[in-house]
């Protein structure tokens, strides 16, 4: 497999988990903007300053935007991957609050559903790291 001047070298194994972290961004992005809409809103917290719908609204169109860059911008994947893990991160309260207030939405309608839930943020974080990280360099 050749590789194109300036384009970190990856491994198929980070490739396609870059790819599918991709897809889900812009999934779950799309699905902020549309069908998905009022489930997400429950995820902001009541604290938060800004209209819930606003910040649903502004955090699909992130990640449909972090998705797409992490496809189409393959020289700067690894300083995406840690703006995708930064963004990932930045939303965790949101679960959090999910579950210390017992809101439901997505099928998440109890307290051990919602907890499981949130050990699941930081894999997000790790893949985002993982498979943005060149495979030739050493961490």
């Amino acid at each position: 497999m050749t590789r194109k001047a300036g384009i970190p070298r990856s491994t198929p194994a980070r490739s396609i988990g870059r790819l599918m972290l991709a897809g889900a961004l812009v999934f779950a992005g799309v699905s902020h903007l549309f069908w998905a809409r009022r489930e997400f809103r429950a995820q902001v917290p009541p604290w938060v300053p800004i209209d819930a719908d606003a910040v649903v609204v502004g955090s699909g169109v992130a990640e449909i935007g972090l998705g797409a860059a992490l496809v189409a911008l393959p020289r700067e994947r690894e300083r995406i991957g840690a703006i995708v893990a930064a963004f990932f991160i930045a939303v965790f309260p949101g679960n959090l609050a999910q579950w210390a207030e017992r809101r439901s939405a997505f099928g998440l309608t109890t307290d051990r559903a919602r907890f499981i839930r949130l050990f699941f943020q930081p894999l997000l974080v790790a893949l985002a790291v993982w498979s943005t990280t060149p495979a030739d360099r050493r961490s």
